[in-house]
């Protein structure tokens, strides 16, 4: 499977692997940080060794993460995020049969609770480098044709811009880049 595929998450099963806050952590610091061992990953984020090494083998039984056998010795094993494409998109609701749905929303949920720890972060960020944090906020008008179009047209520019941890330039960092509509026009109360 190439790094600039689409895929969805129409597997329940799959996606509930996700759907879970410390899997949700320990990918992230796989992703930014590259490969650690269950007891590296306990220790960073207060878990018990037991505990993390369940979480590795959620993530591993649905081809998340992927053991390094050449750094791996005895009981020591070691994990690395597993290739897989990089335009990774949620199933609709209604892609989903109805007794899945909440998953779903508890994958959503626990994305954006990430998102507005995020956006806590950004001030300090943009105080401190300026030139890696970067901000934009707008309204626009647009059919849903249009932005079904300008979408599609972000993911292939981030697409393009981005590299896989294991090709990125000696100087690239890894960046949280967030993208979200919603209509300005519905009830907000």
């Amino acid at each position: 499977m190439r790094d600039d595929e689409q895929t969805s998450f129409h597997d329940p099963e799959r996606l509930k692997a996700l759907a879970h806050p410390m899997r949700r952590r320990m990918l992230t610091h796989l992703g930014v940080h590259g490969a650690a061992t269950s007891t590296t990953l306990a220790e960073l984020l207060g878990a018990k060794t037991g505990t993390t090494s369940y979480h590795l083998r959620q993530l591993e039984k649905h081809g998340f993460i992927e053991e390094i056998p050449e750094r791996s010795t005895g009981r020591e094993r070691w994990w690395r995020r597993a290739r897989f494409p990089r335009d990774l998109r949620s199933p609709t609701p209604d892609q989903l049969a109805p007794d899945d749905r909440a998953v779903l929303e508890e994958f959503q949920r626990i994305g954006l609770e990430e998102d507005r720890a995020l956006l806590d972060r950004f001030p300090a960020a943009y105080r401190a480098d300026p030139g890696w944090a970067k901000g934009s906020r707008g309204l626009a008008r647009m059919t849903k044709a249009e932005l079904d179009e300008f979408y599609e047209a972000y993911i292939a520019l981030l697409l393009r811009y981005s590299h896989p941890q294991d090709e990125a330039p000696p100087d690239a960092r890894p960046l949280y880049i967030r993208l979200f509509t919603l209509p300005a026009d519905e009830n907000q109360g």
